[in-house]
C-alpha cells in the first residue's frame, strides 16, 4: 500500500440511499459507490428497498452487499411528511424524522461487521449517505476505539434560506428548518465530528456549517458528479448553428417554488413571443398547474413544452437538443442538473448562490446575482437578451463547460479524490488533500 498505484483499501461503505435506477440522492450514493468499487475492495451496507435494483445491477447479496430492513420506521415518516407538507415538499422534516431508521441501519451494520473478527476485514468505514450533516452517526466513536478510520461524507447542506425571499421557506413546507441548528445538540452529533478521521464536505455551506474545531479534518469533494456513459459528448456547436434557428432553452428540476421556473417564464416570455427562443420544462411537481397558467397568460403556449417527469437515462436526449440551461434556483446546495447540462455542452445560467455557483464558472456559464424576485427576473432577461443579440458567445462556454465537467466532475475523478482521503487517514500521505473550493477550471493543455 505504499504507493497510490498499488493502494487498494478494504472499505465498508454505508449508504442507506444507493440505487442505480432512481435519481437524486439514491443515484449519488450508487454512483459514488460504484466508482469506488473499481479502485477499492468495497462492501456495501444499504436499505432493503434497494435490493431489487442492486441485484439487477449484478451485485450479489452476501458477497457484495448487505441489505438491512428499516422500512417499518421509514414508511410512516414519509407518509406523515407528505400529509403535513404536501407532495415533493418538506425534505428537511423527512430527514429529521428518518434519523431513527438510519441509526437502526448503522447499529445493525456495526453488529454484523464492526466487532470481533469481522472488523479485521476492513481498513476504513465510510458513510456515503445520508448527505445531510444533521444526521448523526452512532458508530464514529466505536470506529475510533476500534482503530478503524471513519470517513464521513461528502455531507452537504446548511445553505441559509435567502432573506430576499422571506416567504419561500414557508411555501416549501420547510418550517422545521428554522430549528435546524438544534441538530448539533442531538445524541452522537458531537462524537460524529470529533471521532471522524475525515469529514468530506460537498460545498461552502457545509464547511461553514461545520464548527471551526473540526475543520482541520474537512476535505472538499463535491457532492455531485456525472457518468460520461449517460452524458456523452454532444456535437460541437458553431456560431452558425446558434444563429440559424431559435435558441433552445431548457429548465430541468422539480417544479417547486425555490427552483424559480416561474421567474424564468416571466424573463423569457418576450423572446418566446418574438420567436427568438423556445423553452422546454423537464420535471414535475406541485407548481406545474400554476406554471402552465403563466405560460398561457404570457401568450407563449406554442413555444413552451412541458416534458413532465423524464427517466434519468433519457435526459441526455433532451439536453442534446438544447443550447442553454436556465436554472434560477435560489436555494440549491447541490445542483446535479447543472453538471449534466454542462457535460452535454449546454451552457448554464444560474444564481450565484449555493451549489450551482460552485459547479460552474464565469468561463463555462452565466452567474446571476442573488436579488429579490423582480430584480432577478430582470437580470435573467438581460442575460437572455444579450445571448440572443450575440449567440456566438455560447460556443466558447459550451466547450469550456464540457472540459470542466469531464475533467473535474466524473464519478471516477471523485473516487480518486476519495482514495486520496483514504490514504491521508491511513497515514500514507503527509498532508490533507486540498483541490481548492470551488474546483478551478483546468485548461486543455494541463490535462486531466
Amino acid at each position: 500500500m505504499g504507493g497510490a498505484g498499488s493502494f487498494r483499501p478494504r472499505v465498508l461503505i454505508i449508504a442507506e440511499s444507493c440505487n442505480p435506477e432512481w435519481e437524486s440522492i439514491p443515484l449519488v450514493g450508487w454512483s459514488h459507490y460504484e466508482a469506488l468499487s473499481r479502485i477499492a475492495d468495497t462492501y456495501l451496507v444499504t436499505r432493503s428497498r434497494n435490493r431489487p435494483a442492486l441485484d439487477r445491477a449484478g451485485l450479489v447479496e452476501g458477497r457484495d452487499y448487505t441489505a438491512i430492513d428499516t422500512e417499518a420506521l421509514v414508511r410512516p415518516m414519509a407518509r406523515a411528511v407528505e400529509w403535513i407538507s404536501g407532495p415533493n415538499k418538506g425534505w428537511a422534516m423527512l430527514t429529521a424524522l428518518s434519523i431513527p431508521s438510519y441509526l437502526l441501519l448503522e447499529h445493525e451494520a456495526w453488529r454484523r461487521f464492526g466487532r470481533g473478527r469481522q472488523a479485521g476485514r476492513f481498513d476504513i468505514i465510510h458513510r456515503l449517505t445520508p448527505l445531510s450533516p444533521a444526521v448523526p452517526s452512532l458508530i464514529a466513536a466505536r470506529c475510533r476505539r476500534a482503530g478503524i478510520p471513519f470517513v464521513l461524507g461528502p455531507i452537504n447542506g446548511g445553505l441559509p434560506w435567502p432573506k430576499e425571499y422571506p416567504s419561500l421557506q414557508t411555501r416549501e413546507g420547510e418550517w422545521i428548518s428554522r430549528f435546524r441548528g438544534l441538530y448539533k445538540y442531538m445524541p452522537w452529533a458531537r462524537s460524529t465530528r470529533r471521532d471522524a478521521a475525515a469529514i468530506m464536505v460537498g460545498g461552502r455551506s457545509a464547511l461553514r456549517d461545520l464548527d471551526r474545531k473540526w475543520r482541520d479534518r474537512a476535505v472538499y469533494v463535491p457532492e455531485n458528479g456525472i457518468d460520461p456513459t449517460r452524458f456523452p459528448d454532444a456535437p460541437t456547436r458553431t456560431a452558425q448553428s446558434y444563429a440559424a434557428r431559435p435558441l433552445h432553452v431548457v429548465f430541468l428540476g422539480r417544479l417547486v417554488p425555490y427552483k424559480g421556473c416561474n421567474m424564468l417564464i416571466e424573463a423569457i416570455a418576450p423572446l418566446l413571443r418574438a420567436g427568438r427562443m423556445t423553452l422546454e420544462i423537464i420535471g414535475f411537481g406541485p407548481e406545474e398547474a400554476r406554471l402552465r397558467a403563466m405560460v398561457a397568460d404570457e401568450g407563449c403556449a406554442g413555444m413552451v413544452r412541458f416534458a413532465g417527469k423524464t427517466p434519468h437515462p433519457e435526459l441526455a436526449g433532451h439536453l442534446r437538443q438544447a443550447d442553454i440551461l436556465a436554472f434560477p434556483s435560489v436555494h440549491e446546495f447541490g445542483g446535479t442538473v447543472v453538471l449534466e447540462a454542462m457535460a452535454m455542452g449546454v451552457v448554464p445560467i444560474v444564481v450565484d448562490y449555493g451549489g450551482p455557483a460552485e459547479l460552474t464558472s464565469p468561463q463555462t456559464g452565466y452567474l446571476l446575482p442573488l436579488l429579490p424576485q423582480q430584480a432577478l427576473v430582470e437580470a435573467l432577461r438581460q442575460v437572455l437578451d444579450a445571448i440572443v443579440a450575440d449567440p456566438g458567445q455560447l460556443g466558447a462556454r459550451s466547450q469550456a463547460a464540457m472540459q470542466r465537467v469531464k475533467t473535474l466532475f466524473t464519478w471516477d475523478h471523485k473516487a480518486r479524490q476519495t482514495l486520496e482521503v483514504y490514504r491521508w487517514v491511513m497515514g500514507l500521505r503527509p498532508t490533507r488533500p486540498d483541490w481548492g473550493m470551488p474546483l478551478r477550471d483546468v485548461q486543455p493543455e494541463q490535462g486531466a
